[in-house]
């Protein structure tokens, strides 16, 4: 595949509809060209995606220099986050340089704070003053209000809107339409599902299902069979 010298080539890592779609915006909206899709071994069923080769992750460095590739891990919220930031830590280790994507139709305003290996969509309204941890993914169209915190791998899905002077804690999912008044605190490990509204600061490993704003009285991490330490 011929690249343009403006474009630097990108290794995905995944195959799943994530994947697909970091396809498109990495292409079409990016300074960086997919070249190929990664999966573990054990997961490799095919060998073409989109045109593209879908090797074993465990083979990358020796078919795609790392100096010369970036890449992407194309995942969503697994195990509460936890399988994106291993296979993140993973392709690091090989020595690549994890890439971020931000939608030019995006508002992210001059003074954000973003960390690494990030991924925000369209319509996504970042306001002055947030700080965005790594391996961060924001889905289409969410709010986060100004002098907000969002804390390493979490997963804002779409139409989300936190308030002004909000943190979110590590590995936190928000379902759509999830709204947090002002000056909320979500702790890390905290699970909130469509619709549900916070109002007050929430526990560590809270699960807070679709239907109002109370939570389970089964944690997070039980649910999803997830250890805290990992």
């Amino acid at each position: 595949m011929a690249i343009s010298a403006e474009k630097r080539p990108l290794i995905i890592v995944g195959d799943s509809a994530f994947a697909e779609v970091a396809f498109e915006y990495f292409s079409h909206d990016s300074s960086y060209q997919p070249v190929a899709f990664a999966v573990e071994q054990a997961f490799l069923n095919r060998d073409t995606l989109l045109d593209l080769p879908v090797v074993a992750l465990e083979n990358l460095p020796e078919l795609y220099d790392p100096a010369g590739h970036d890449a992407f891990v194309a995942i969503t919220y697994g195990q509460l986050n936890r399988l994106r930031r291993r296979l993140l830590d993973k392709v690091k280790a090989m020595g690549y340089r994890p890439a971020s994507y931000v939608s030019s139709r995006a508002f992210v305003w001059r003074n954000v704070r973003l960390g690494e290996h990030c991924f925000i969509m369209e319509n996504n309204v970042v306001q002055p003053f947030v700080t965005v941890g790594d391996n961060v993914v924001m889905w289409s169209g969410n709010h986060v209000g100004h002098h907000s915190t969002i804390g390493d791998n979490v997963f804002l899905s779409s139409h989300v809107v936190i308030s002004g002077y909000c943190r979110i804690g590590a590995n936190s999912f928000l379902g759509v339409n999830a709204t947090l008044a002002n000056n909320v605190v979500v702790a890390e490990d905290n699970w909130c599902g469509p619709g549900v509204t916070l109002m007050t600061d929430t526990s560590p490993g809270a699960l807070y299902p679709a239907t109002g704003g109370e939570p389970s009285k089964v944690s997070a991490l039980r649910f999803f069979k997830v250890r805290a330490t990992t």
